[in-house]
């Protein structure tokens, strides 16, 4: 059955959104992960990834256009499904699949908290979905009671031993972006499967770990482990909670190698068909919330990891350069570092190739 996808709201002051660049055309195949778009908002450039596996079959939007929230950005179904009765020569939503109207901050609230939007009428303007509406059925509701999973007791047993066991500190760093999205747009130009940010990120990471190798490393009662190979943990929000695939030995891996594997490994985790075997291993953990429109942030280590780059979005701002202001874009990391391994110079000193990386992305290739 098609779907109507509607233009996201990528921040809280975010009225309107530039489309820069599609990804996909009508006819196409779409999977789940898929970049769409890129849409330049007014703090940043952020990705718009496909949450379903399906065919487009419709564009509301065109590259260099604006579109306004809840426009119609795209159709997504079977092949050649028919939609006409999703549009009328207005380009508005019939009636019978009229859309929902909900702040961000309720629609966070309902989908942690379960609830479903469909049949709440809201108390905003045109009906719209507020977060004290999302509250009072909370509120009202007997079962407010939840029984935890055995995969979240797990995760606040871990998180709780790592923060009680590990002496975290962080360390904070503000990267130019500009270059990378250039590299980016040059690298998906003729590509059918494209780069994301992420995938970017997390080789440079790798890289940055074969140059500096006592951050890729553990405690182990009296005695430091360096391990010889890097493995990368993934971080992955379910509604049931934080899970942390594997991708192994990524600094030998092209990007598109990498790009495909975290693809699989993310659908496989959403399915729930992640085996035990794929979330062990990892010498250190990347946790990107850039995404969710998040500038900042840090992470508590997952162990047995000493370490864990928390990454943030990608931010249009005024940049000084040689003495003069320009518009930029930049993106901020935070490295939380396990004191009993890792000195502050030997963090800095990882951050300061990972800058180098990011800065040229080119150099990632050689």
């Amino acid at each position: 059955m098609a779907e109507i996808i509607y233009m996201p709201r990528l921040s809280d002051t975010m009225k309107e959104g530039t489309i820069v660049k599609l990804y996909k055309k009508v006819g196409e195949k779409v999977l789940e992960g898929d970049i769409l778009a890129e849409i330049e908002t007014d703090k940043a450039i952020q990705e718009f990834e496909s949450e379903y596996n399906a065919t487009l079959l419709y564009l509301g939007v065109k590259e260099g256009e604006k579109a306004k929230i809840n426009d119609i950005f795209a159709i997504l179904g079977e092949k050649n499904e028919k939609i006409d009765n999703l549009i009328n020569k207005n380009n508005l939503i019939n009636k019978n699949n009229k859309q929902i109207l909900v702040s961000p901050l309720a629609k966070k609230i309902a989908l942690e908290e379960g609830i479903k939007l469909k049949n709440i009428k809201g108390s905003g303007p045109k009906n719209r979905i507020v977060k004290k509406d999302i509250l009072k059925i909370i509120k009202n509701d007997k079962k407010k009671d939840e029984k935890i999973s055995q995969l979240r007791k797990i995760i606040s047993e871990r998180l709780l031993r790592s923060k009680k066991n590990s002496p975290h500190y962080y360390l904070f760093i503000e990267i130019p972006a500009d270059n990378l999205i250039k590299f980016k747009k040059y690298i998906n130009k003729n590509s059918i499967r494209k780069i994301s940010f992420n995938d970017l990120i997390v080789k440079a990471t790798a890289l940055s770990l074969k140059k500096n190798k006592k951050i890729n490393s553990s405690w182990k009662k009296e005695r430091i482990i360096y391990h010889k190979d890097i493995n990368l943990g993934i971080a992955v929000s379910l509604p049931e909670g934080l899970i942390v695939p594997v991708i192994n030995t990524v600094d030998k891996k092209s990007l598109r190698k990498i790009s495909k594997e975290i693809k699989e490994k993310v659908e496989i985790c959403r399915n729930k068909k992640i085996s035990t075997k794929e979330l062990e291993g990892s010498t250190f953990t990347i946790s990107n919330l850039g995404m969710f429109g998040i500038d900042c942030f840090t992470s508590i280590i997952n162990q047995p990891n000493s370490s864990i780059l928390s990454v943030g979005s990608l931010k249009r701002q005024p940049i000084i350069e040689k003495n003069k202001i320009k518009i930029g874009h930049t993106m901020k990391f935070t490295l939380a570092c396990d004191h009993r391994i890792i000195d502050g110079a030997v963090g800095s000193a990882f951050l300061l190739t990972l800058k180098e990386y990011l800065l040229e992305p080119i150099t990632m290739l050689i």
